[in-house]
């Protein structure tokens, strides 16, 4: 895969990712604006990973054959998503919007990472994932600045509309990225569907090993963390625990953001040079401290854990890497699309599942998930320790 594919591929996720970063620092106000309770503002924020979750399995079978149709429909799905959320309408209509712009979201990472799983070079992978990781949290963090610059008199649902336009921006860059995708080998009367691109040459796999549910394991806890901590417990502690208004919310939100960002890189270089495992499972355990300190912590404490907790999600494309080794190149969309389902499955329960429990209690989850990242990244270390440091980049 060339470097121009790679930078449009980031372009496209940057341009596609303003609205995840709007959403919940507008979230307090969209509450009381529509007179959501707690477990309806849960719902429409975790409508977001649900669509995700439900689409991921028919987005890779259909990304295998058809990867440049995914991504030419992915921004015109969250063109309308934005616009059916952004019309402040009823809780359905709401809870709609949200579905949309994850569905759009499936397509465009899934055919992202297909793109780059498949085409480019293993010993760069790690540095790859990250640069279009990186991308994408820009895009989440140019979101949050500027709806948080926006005029505090804009209704929620126009600062929404506006702080997503820059998808415009992906609607411009995607003739260059079709034509600079690889051409496949044609295969005759091509399914709309499929597990596996008979067209490309298969390479080999190692066996299963216990890295592999560990890595979706991995997966799925960093999305709940990630879903409920930054999605729903930062925002509303921030606005009821702490009186912030959409600027302190907004400010907030940018620190976990602002961290990630400026690890994302240097994380995917060191994981390239040394053992994935051992990379993964430290950022696990710093993932889990971080979570911890912003779900129970006061003000400074917090802010030290969103530190804490941008440097630890910087790990998230790690587990891909993991993946990659034991699936060959033409089942690489059905492979990613399976490991979504429990990624997005976690965004969906993180916010989901804090909207039920009572307001004292919300960070019971964030609790429960920071113990669980322990587990996990004590397990990669011990397990990636007998796998040859050659075998695990």
């Amino acid at each position: 895969m060339g470097t121009a594919l790679i930078v449009l591929l980031c372009v496209l996720i940057f341009a596609n990712t303003f609205s995840i970063g709007a959403f919940p620092v507008l979230l307090p106000e969209l509450g009381r604006s529509a007179e959501l309770s707690d477990w309806q503002l849960g719902t429409v924020a975790g409508a977001f990973g649900f669509a995700r979750m439900v689409s991921d399995v028919p987005a890779g079978l259909f990304i295998t054959h058809h990867l440049g149709r995914a991504l030419l429909l992915g921004p015109l799905v969250l063109a309308a998503g934005v616009l059916c959320l952004g019309s402040g309408g009823p809780f359905a209509v709401l809870v709609l919007g949200r579905a949309l712009i994850g569905v759009a979201h499936t397509l465009g990472m899934i055919a992202g990472l297909t793109a780059i799983l498949r085409y480019h070079a293993p010993r760069t992978l790690s540095s790859a994932l990250n640069a279009f990781e990186c991308a994408g949290m820009l895009g989440v963090l140019g979101g949050m600045v500027l709806v948080g610059a926006l005029p505090g008199r804009l209704s929620w649902n126009t600062a929404l509309i506006l702080t997503s336009t820059p998808l415009l921006v992906g609607l411009v860059v995607l003739p260059w990225i079709l034509t600079s995708l690889p051409a496949s080998n044609p295969v005759p009367a091509t399914p709309l569907f499929a597990r596996s691109a008979t067209g490309l040459r298969v390479g080999q796999t190692a066996g299963l090993s216990p890295l592999v549910p560990l890595a979706f394991a991995a997966g799925g806890a960093i999305a709940i963390a990630w879903s409920a901590t930054a999605q729903f417990i930062v925002p509303l502690r921030g606005s009821r625990e702490f009186g912030l208004d959409r600027v302190g919310v907004a400010q907030l939100l940018i620190i976990p953001q602002l961290s990630d960002v400026l690890v994302l890189l240097p994380l995917g270089a060191l994981s390239d040079r040394s053992r994935t495992t051992r990379v993964l499972g430290l950022s696990l355990l710093v993932l889990a401290a971080g979570t911890a300190l912003v779900s129970f912590g006061t003000l400074p404490f917090v802010v030290v854990g969103c530190v804490l907790f941008g440097v630890g999600l910087a790990g998230w494309m790690l587990p891909l890497s993991v993946l990659r080794r034991e699936t060959p190149p033409d089942r690489v969309a059905w492979r990613t699309a399976l490991y979504r389902i429990g990624v997005d499955g976690g965004i969906f329960l993180g916010p989901f599942v804090s909207g039920f429990l009572e307001e004292g209690s919300i960070g019971l989850l964030p609790g429960v998930i920071a113990g669980l990242l322990v587990v996990i990244g004590l397990l990669f270390f011990r397990f990636g320790a007998s796998i040859p440091a050659s075998l695990n980049h």
